[in-house]
């Protein structure tokens, strides 16, 4: 099976969201072929190269969505009203302020969003990119005609110059990949299966590839792209009128994303509920935890355990979302229960933010903690210590959870908790506050408290170091379900079953010949899943066209729906 893995920011690049993920999947998968498809977020992520490919990636084709030249094309008159006409229904289905009126104009204003975008990559197709369009003065004067159309948001009435400018210059950088020539016989148009590794821009390519060449679509969300669109357009960073239209935009298109794919797989239950709310079908949803490597925690899970009773630990990145300033008041509580308890955070700062928050975060514990000494003449120490991974008291990941009796996630935004699934395949005992999938995740194998509530996070820690028995009962069942649902293996048989049942369901258009010119009735046949290349001296690939043993002629004719037809 050929697959088209789509990806924004993240494989083939070192640095970026997700490349771990695909990368296991790919290499995991190694029975079919993948073509990268690779949107870039920056000149950095491009400079510092890729990661080494495995030898089933066939091909990488990438381009950048921080930047594009204007590519010179000129339209004539007939083509510029097309583009018009086409731009027009985009943004009029963006500025439209009656989807919540019915169920029907919802529908009428998807649709009609949906076969602008198609019209206008149908136009890019036939007479070149979009660039210089989207970012002409008619795109400009386009949007605020639609903003000030009868039954237009509110908000988006109140739209002035410099707001139209940035609204335009944003669905200018959105739209980029509706002018790639990836959608042809030679690219994607050729893939059994488009995999999109996110939804938004990185799905964009997959949504073509189904609409000109009908290669099914998956769709696996981790995160939540639009809700860090609508995170991202903060009061702070831009206007009202702003924020309402591109919260609708990628609203649209996430809509859009999610009608068209066979199979969306969300990481988590979160995921799926942004998913649901939406518009997308629950049959056609999976989800599907992320894959992480259990062996590297394999020694620790399976040892006794030999830490400190008395130690709490905290390890991940250093950052306000974290919340550490409720963790130290809540260990200040901890500590008037239990007075030998110990507190080990361990991480690096994320970021000039992180390294600012990480200082504060020092000035608190030592006020609240005076170093504590045993006698006159004893040097003192603080309860609370601060490190990071590869220092003398943590010098790798496992040996940090090793070091706590206790595991605890004091965040207030956390989208899938990977360092408590680590701490789970340590098997440790944890505190984690109710946020994002953290819930899902535990499963009634560690304690759940409120977030930004210092008492609760204290009251449950001092439950479990007080309690042996109870700590290595939690910490045994943390390991169990970590090991049953949150491994590679798991993910990667997961997509492997997916794949098959999408190809099942969507049988391929393009036709393959043996030596004899007969019609074999797979793309990729089982054989070629054999060492060596079965396919390359005996059979052939054809484009998506109907072969000669229909027309009787050599293969070249329409598709081959139509010779199925006759």
């Amino acid at each position: 099976m050929r697959i088209g893995l789509l990806t924004e920011g993240g494989y083939p690049y070192v640095s970026g969201d997700a490349g771990l993920w695909c990368d296991r999947l790919v290499r995991g998968l190694d029975q079919h072929e993948f073509d990268i498809y690779a949107l870039s977020r920056g000149r950095r992520q491009e400079d510092d190269g890729w990661v080494a490919l495995p030898p089933q990636v066939g091909r990488v084709r990438t381009a950048p969505l921080w930047t594009a030249e204007d590519d010179g094309v000129a339209y004539g008159r007939r083509t510029r009203r097309r583009f018009t006409e086409c731009y027009g229904e985009l943004v009029g289905a963006v500025c439209d302020g009656t989807a919540a009126a019915s169920e029907e104009a919802s529908t009428d204003l998807a649709d009609r969003f949906g076969s602008a975008l198609y019209g206008l990559a149908e136009l890019a197709r036939e007479e070149g990119g979009l660039v210089g369009a989207l970012r002409s003065d008619a795109a400009v004067r386009t949007l605020e005609r639609a903003c000030r159309a009868p039954g237009a948001l509110r908000t988006a009435r109140e739209a002035r110059v410099p707001d139209l400018l940035t609204v335009t210059a944003h669905l200018e950088r959105a739209l980029r990949p509706l002018s790639l020539d990836w959608y042809g016989d030679d690219g994607l148009g050729a893939a059994d299966l488009c995999h999109a590794a996110a939804g938004g821009s990185a799905a964009l390519p997959g949504l073509l590839a189904r609409h000109f060449a009908d290669v099914p679509l998956l769709v696996t969300e981790y995160g939540v792209p639009l809700r860090s669109h609508y995170l991202a357009l903060g009061p702070d960073t831009a206007a009202p009128a702003v924020r309402a239209l591109l919260a609708v935009f990628h609203g649209r298109l996430a809509a859009e994303v999610y009608r068209r794919a066979e199979v969306l797989t969300p990481g988590n239950a979160h995921a799926r509920r942004w998913q649901e709310r939406c518009g997308a079908d629950r049959a056609r949803i999976r989800t599907v935890h992320p894959g992480m490597d259990a062996t590297r925690f394999a020694e620790v899970g399976e040892a006794p355990d030999r830490a400190d009773p008395g130690t709490l630990v905290w390890v991940g990145r250093v950052e306000p979302a974290k919340d550490l300033i409720s963790l130290l008041h809540a260990f200040a509580e901890v500590r008037k229960e239990e007075p030998e308890a110990r507190l080990r955070i361990v991480g690096a700062p994320s970021g000039p933010e992180g390294a600012a928050y990480l200082g504060h975060c020092r000035a608190l514990a030592a006020q609240l903690f005076p170093d504590e000494a045993e006698g006159v003449h004893a040097v003192g120490d603080n309860p609370v210590s601060f490190e990071e991974i590869g220092g003398p008291e943590a010098p790798t990941l496992p040996e940090a959870y090793a070091a706590g009796a206790v595991v605890v996630l004091s965040s207030v935004v956390e989208g899938f908790p990977v360092g408590l699934i680590e701490a789970m395949f340590c098997g440790r005992a944890t505190v984690s506050t109710d946020v994002g999938a953290v819930v899902e995740v535990i499963g009634g194998t560690g304690l759940v408290v409120p977030p930004r509530n210092p008492r609760a996070l204290a009251e449950a820690c001092v439950a479990l170091l007080r309690d042996h028995e109870r700590r290595a009962r939690l910490g045994a069942a943390a390991r169990a379900r970590a090991l049953e649902l949150f491994t590679v293996e798991q993910n990667i048989a997961a997509f492997h079953g997916i794949y098959l049942q999408i190809v099942s369901h969507c049988p391929v258009r393009r036709v393959v010949l043996d030596e004899a010119g007969a019609p074999l009735p797979f793309a990729t046949p089982a054989e070629s899943h054999v060492p060596g290349r079965w396919t390359g001296p005996t059979a052939r690939f054809l484009p998506r066209t109907v072969p000669g043993w229909a027309t009787g002629s050599p293969v070249r004719a329409t598709r081959l729906a139509a010779a199925e037809g006759a």
